[in-house]
């Protein structure tokens, strides 16, 4: 699996469309190429980005009770897992299963075809005797496509706080899929980055070292790879900001300068005036009331909230109604 091949056609007109937008965008999936990968790991180990360590701390603790409702079914089940990643966490739910002899076969969706190949590698050696078949493409169109569904139950993993990559609107259009992607008595279980101490999040999308930075640039090395651009990574500066009413973060990429960069494949012209920005990521913070009020308007009905010992982070488990 290719990401780059597959994508370049989606990935060129993504770009044209978010440049040529007024404010400037670009989509964040786009920052998980190899390297990106690569650094989104380090990120997971940083001593600021607590989200990864939270949510770890929630599976090594409470994955009995997680499980509990499926494993109590007594029948083969699916899961899948949607942005699964280098499956890190998830190793944890595999272990348990796998170690108790229970049958259900494993779905790890990701838009990186790459992080997907390594995730595959790691599993045969680490669980030889788990069937497991990678889906890389989108949340949304896997949903659709549903080619995991074969009348057994679902346990779907939407873990990571990847539903707050969304903005509100988005994230609804998310759950509307998961709607129409699962059957009545199906589980979902969604990792939320909870509302807290507004420099605590902060921080975790600006830390000392600049890795974060050096994610979000690696957008702009990839367009320049890929796409033929000139991008002068060096003239941009990473900027996070925190909104504690909305709950949303967002990242910005803002030019130094005025300047023009220019895209061979696209065969056009950008111009930047100086400070203008692009936006490249949101990362939404969620109160347990307002994640109740998601379940609701999805037709799903909260079973559980698995919340780690500091209230940072949750896996909230929900069941198709």
């Amino acid at each position: 699996m290719n990401a780059k091949n597959t994508d370049f056609g989606t990935f060129a007109q993504d770009v044209m469309l978010g440049l040529n937008s007024n404010p400037k965008t670009l989509p964040s999936k786009y920052f998980y190429d190899a390297k990106g990968d690569k650094l989104f790991q380090q990120i997971m180990a940083l001593p600021e980005y607590y989200l990864t360590r939270k949510e770890y701390e929630i599976l090594e603790g409470q994955h009995r009770q997680i499980l509990a409702e499926i494993v109590s079914l007594q029948k083969p089940f699916n899961l899948v897992e949607l942005g699964a990643g280098d499956g890190m966490k998830t190793k944890i739910l595999l272990r348990y299963l796998t170690d108790r002899k229970i049958e259900f076969t494993y779905y790890p969706v990701d838009f990186s075809g790459s992080v997907l190949v390594e995730l595959e590698e790691s599993l045969a050696e680490e669980f030889p005797t788990l069937e497991v078949h990678p889906i890389q493409d989108t949340y949304r169109d896997s949903l659709k496509k549903q080619v995991w569904e074969d009348g057994k139950p679902n346990l779907i993993l939407f873990m990571g706080a990847n539903l707050g990559n969304f903005g509100v609107e988005e994230a609804k259009n998310i759950i509307d899929h998961l709607r129409v992607g699962t059957k009545k008595g199906d589980l979902v279980l969604i990792g939320f980055d909870l509302k807290k101490d507004p420099q605590t999040i902060l921080n975790a999308y600006h830390d000392e070292q600049g890795v974060t930075r050096e994610f979000n640039l690696n957008l702009l090395d990839r367009i320049n790879r890929e796409l033929d651009a000139d991008f002068d990574r060096d003239s941009f500066v990473h900027w996070p900001i925190y909104n504690p009413v909305s709950g949303e973060c967002r990242s910005y990429l803002v030019s130094q300068k005025a300047q023009t960069v220019t895209i061979g494949a696209l065969n056009q012209t950008f111009y930047f005036e100086a400070f203008e920005s692009i936006f490249t990521e949101i990362s939404k913070k969620y109160s347990l009331s307002e994640i109740s009020h998601l379940a609701a308007l999805g037709g799903f009905e909260v079973m559980g909230n698995f919340v780690d010992s500091e209230g940072y982070f949750a896996d909230v488990l929900w069941v198709k109604k």
